[in-house]
């Protein structure tokens, strides 16, 4: 497997910017997924790394080569789609083998490779049943083996599950983590799906409108979001917002918000007077009647083990993850306490998160 690198990427199609000016690297059998809604660029990204795309500018590195102009047939890449795109009139066996037939391989080690993936895969006992009666999770079973048949130094995936119902897609982001241990597959993998993203990757790059705002590992991308985009597409529900206008200052260890001081980790940055917000993930906020932060129960969304809980403040809606046994009346007036140590900050003119010591330790430390 190999080392993929991007520099400074970039798309345009006429006057549209689809990707803009990208770097990043996935590292020797990392798996890194591509994240966003549709239209930000995540599939355009794949499809340049691929090769089936030519960047506008930027360059990609495979294994430490220059591949940014070479062919999609020179690069030595694996490439799984969301359709299946088998052959119906071949068995599962001869879709898997087919691309070590057409390399021209000897019979007997084509037989052996196909063997060993669908061993891998745990589909030996349909090899020669045909691909068009197969259930959805066993046919993207078999268009995986026919990528990894052949060894590639590289693995794209571009949203692979999104035709499975929540069943099989269930299964299948289990079976592809485990697949990727096994193999140990340098894997770039697309999907909007978050949840995905963060069973199954090593690294995140979360995408809007061509920009990669945020790249780091899942914990990253979640405690420590670099900006209100990325902490309110993360997270179910995503992180809360309290909006406030006022000036923070370097060292700062508090704020006010409609005269109510809550504790926030040391700031490393000036900000002038301005639209700031509070952020806060819902299982970071408890009930607690003595707290100054108050607001009426709205509604509640029972899990099981917890509820969520919307409460109406005079700063908008917040919502609690709350245990599931903690009782209450639509209407009552809570006072709400949020974890200090885990709130983060951010310039509204911006987006961005303004560094705090829980930031920079975590980035740094």
């Amino acid at each position: 497997m190999a080392e993929i690198r991007i520099e400074n990427l970039r798309k345009q199609f006429a006057d549209f910017t689809a990707v803009q000016d990208s770097s990043f690297t996935v590292g020797d059998g990392e798996f890194l997924a591509l994240l966003g809604p549709s239209g930000c660029g995540k599939t355009t990204t794949l499809r340049m790394i691929a090769g089936l795309e030519l960047p506008t500018s930027g360059k990609i590195y495979l294994d430490g080569e220059d591949v940014t102009f070479n062919r999609a047939s020179a690069r030595d890449i694996a490439f799984v789609f969301q359709l299946f795109a088998l052959y119906p009139h071949m068995n599962v066996r001869k879709n898997i083998g087919f691309p070590l037939l057409s390399q021209g391989l000897p019979k007997a080690e084509i037989k052996a490779r196909v063997e060993e993936t669908a061993k891998l895969l745990q589909i030996s006992h349909i090899l020669e049943k045909s691909v068009s009666g197969l259930a959805g999770g066993d046919r993207q079973r078999v268009a995986l083996g026919r990528a990894i048949v052949r060894r590639p130094k590289c693995f794209l995936m571009d949203e692979p599950l999104g035709t499975l119902d929540a069943e099989f897609r269930e299964v299948m982001v289990h079976e592809l983590r485990e697949l990727h241990n096994r193999i140990h597959a340098t894997t770039v993998y697309v999907t909007h799906d978050q949840h995905e993203a963060m069973a199954m990757a090593d690294k995140i790059a979360v995408m809007n409108h061509g920009i990669i705002e945020q790249f780091g590992t899942p914990q990253e991308i979640y405690n420590l979001p670099a900006s209100m985009y990325v902490a309110d597409f993360i997270g179910s529900p995503p992180m809360n917002f309290l909006k406030f206008t006022a000036g923070v200052q370097k060292g700062s260890r508090s704020v006010s918000v409609e005269g109510i001081d809550i504790a926030l980790p040391e700031v490393h940055q000036d900000l002038a007077v301005g639209e700031l917000a509070l952020g806060v993930r819902p299982e970071h906020i408890r009930f607690n009647d003595s707290s100054a932060l108050r607001g009426s129960v709205y509604g509640a969304e029972y899990l099981g083990t917890n509820q969520i809980v919307a409460v109406e403040t005079g700063k908008g809606l917040l919502k609690a993850r709350v245990p599931a046994d903690h009782t209450f009346r639509i209407g009552e007036t809570v006072g709400l306490e949020l974890d200090s140590a885990k709130l983060s900050l951010f310039d509204c003119a911006s987006g961005r998160a303004v560094k705090s010591s829980l930031y920079t330790e975590a980035r740094h430390g």
